[in-house]
């Protein structure tokens, strides 16, 4: 469940009792059986993983799973989904809770949009629905934040409502098993796989089924060496009886690499450090940081500091040597960020385009929800005693 491809999801389909395996997309969408369903969920009630939030048939919990598993491996989610729901165990307590704790308890994670929009949704779950989740497709959808396969994947799996839920693992699978040779991410190969989707999901255990689906793209029908000889779908796999499962489905277009160079500041005055909070809207929105800005091709750090100090922050500040440096990847960027011993001389801290600026002291950085290299930064600064 590395990746989330996020689509339309509509009404409730009818499954075929029958039906070819074996259309590309230049032809009609094939419907896959019945057959297909009942195969995979027998896999699924052997093989299927023992993870914590299919313990219990929790639709908070559900949803806080699928939120975290977008774009982030199962592994990793873990001791975070763990940690989230043992903070913040109801719909009631994320509601409750100040944005600044949610932020804190999913640093680390990524992807921060995904806790903003959860406690934004949270609070209108507890405003408008009594505190607890919608029941339906339709109402899941509604809610902020939640796209097509968030909402499609609590109906099915906590209140069984027949209609799919396709990630980046199921697009893989039905790619597959109906040889579908297209581009199967946009446009009208998107619309016929999503047809697809539609009238695989059996009448019966439809919320087990979106699971099995997923979980057999997750270990068996891997992107680059799919198990086929240990897949329940083997034999009734177009892919693989003409030999295209390697070249199916084609892989996602992706833009090139952007490399961008970032000076930090560590700031002092008087034993502290100054942390600036990112606006709510945008990449990292709602985080605490240092003070960085991207190098010019032809600038230096030391005048990009002292410009960005003095016109953003009200300081003005002796620019020292460098104290670090990191690469951090997201996305489509890769950011090479140095950051500079500085020392704020004069001047009345204010927060310019920030949220908000203050002063903290070095032990107090960890109480603070910081994106990933400006936590690297932190655990530097911590691990020499400033």
């Amino acid at each position: 469940m590395t990746s989330i491809t996020r689509s339309r999801v509509g009404s409730k389909a009818q499954v075929p009792v029958g039906g070819s395996v074996g259309a590309s997309l230049r032809s009609r969408p094939c419907d896959l059986s019945l057959a297909h369903a009942s195969r995979l969920l027998a896999w699924f009630d052997r093989e299927r993983r023992d993870l914590p939030w299919r313990r219990a048939r929790d639709p908070y919990r559900i949803w806080v799973s699928e939120v975290m598993l977008q774009q982030t491996q199962v592994a990793t989610v873990i001791p975070y989904y763990g940690r989230f729901v043992g903070a913040f165990p109801t719909v009631r307590a994320l509601a409750r809770a100040p944005l600044d704790e949610v932020l804190r308890c999913w640093a680390g994670l990524g992807y921060y949009s995904r806790a903003r929009n959860l406690h934004r949704a949270a609070r209108v779950v507890v405003a408008e629905h009594g505190g607890r989740l919608p029941e339906t497709f339709a109402a899941l959808r509604a809610l902020p934040g939640l796209g097509d396969y968030t909402a499609g994947a609590i109906a099915s799996i906590a209140f069984d409502e027949r209609v799919p839920c396709v990630d980046g693992n199921a697009v893989r699978v039905l790619a597959r098993v109906a040889c579908l040779t297209g581009d199967v991410h946009a446009g009208r190969a998107r619309q016929r796989l999503m047809r697809l989707a539609h009238t695989a999901v059996p009448p019966e255990r439809p919320g087990d089924y979106n699971q099995a689906l997923m979980e057999l793209g997750a270990l068996i029908c891997r992107p680059l060496d799919p198990a086929c000889n240990a897949c329940c779908l083997g034999d009734l796999c177009e892919a693989r009886r003409r030999g295209k499962q390697q070249s199916v489905p084609l892989p996602r277009r992706r833009p090139p690499t952007q490399t961008v160079r970032v000076a930090a500041g560590i700031v002092w005055r008087r034993g502290r450090l100054l942390l600036a909070q990112r606006p709510l809207e945008g990449r990292w929105g709602g985080l605490w940081e240092f003070p960085n800005a991207e190098l010019p091709p032809e600038g230096t750090a030391a005048a990009t500091l002292t410009r960005l100090l003095a016109e953003a922050f009200g300081l003005r500040a002796e620019v020292g040597e460098k104290v670090g440096a990191l690469v951090h990847g997201i996305m489509h960027r890769r950011i090479e960020l140095t950051a500079y011993e500085c020392r704020a001389v004069s001047g009345r801290t204010q927060a310019g385009t920030h949220a908000a600026a203050k002063w903290v002291r070095p032990e107090e950085l960890g109480e603070h929800a910081l994106p990933a290299p400006h936590r690297k930064l932190a655990r530097r600064l911590q691990s020499r005693g400033d």
